[in-house]
């Protein structure tokens, strides 16, 4: 399966985005840019990463990557206390069969085990690289978390493997899901996904990720440690404990 084919002021925007990005995270764009380069190997499709093999954490800690967690209490797109020692960062897209595998399979363990124990905070970042369905969900996704709702939508979206571009995030099927949610005002959230705040938002989580140097889903930061891939889980127990050790827990 291939991504769909980005338009012309798309492709523009992605290579002004990437050249600023060289200087703006050099440590943390060539470390995604070793797991790319892996993941390639594998011959998955261009945009959705698989398990890859992870490169040495970057050390020490970057403070300039760490400030890109947001904290924000108000930030209805992440989960888990604003003071949490450990920040994931995770890039995403509702179509990526590989980002549905991580949320089935592996973000409920570290909800368990992290997230609940107040260890963890899960920062998502809307990173559509699939298409309009892709966009369409992401702002569908944004407008849920007007409602508090997203991980609910987050949920349900995720909750079983989908086709791609085959009319599964339509806006019909959006509506459904808005629905199956718990969301009870659909004229808003069709208001929400319409709007030109909803649009924005989603516009500024693709840039920080460009600026990372990420082109594929899922992607995480934990901390300051890129990791590209539905990595196995103990993967991501091991970069949580390793960086709330280094931050004193």
């Amino acid at each position: 399966m291939t991504a769909s084919k980005p338009s012309s002021s798309h492709r523009t925007r992605r290579r002004t985005i990437a050249a600023a990005a060289v200087l703006a995270a050099a440590a943390v764009t060539g470390a995604f840019a070793l797991t790319m380069d892996e993941s390639e190997n594998r011959n998955e499709a261009p945009g959705e990463s698989a398990v890859v093999t992870e490169p040495a954490a970057p050390t020490p800690a970057d403070e300039s990557l760490l400030a890109l967690a947001r904290r924000d209490p108000s930030d209805a797109l992440a989960v888990g206390r604003t003071d949490a020692p450990v920040v994931m960062i995770e890039y995403s897209d509702f179509q990526c069969p590989f980002c549905g595998q991580f949320a089935r399979k592996t973000e409920p363990e570290l909800l368990r085990s992290y997230v609940d124990k107040g260890v963890l905070r899960i920062e998502w970042r809307n990173f559509p690289v699939f298409g309009e369905e892709s966009e369409q969900a992401a702002l569908a996704g944004w407008a849920a978390g007007r409602q508090d709702k997203f991980w609910e939508f987050h949920d349900v979206a995720y909750s079983k493997p989908r086709e791609r571009n085959a009319g599964e995030f339509s806006a019909e099927s959006l509506i459904a899901m808005a629905r199956e949610a718990g969301i009870t005002d659909i004229e808003q959230f069709q208001a929400d996904m319409a709007s030109g705040t909803a649009r924005s938002a989603v516009q500024k989580d693709q840039e920080e990720g460009y600026k990372l140097g990420v082109t594929s889903t899922p992607a995480f930061l934990i901390n300051s440690r890129p990791i590209l891939g539905a990595q196995p889980t103990a993967t991501f127990n091991e970069a949580v404990e390793a960086a709330a050790k280094a931050a004193g827990r």
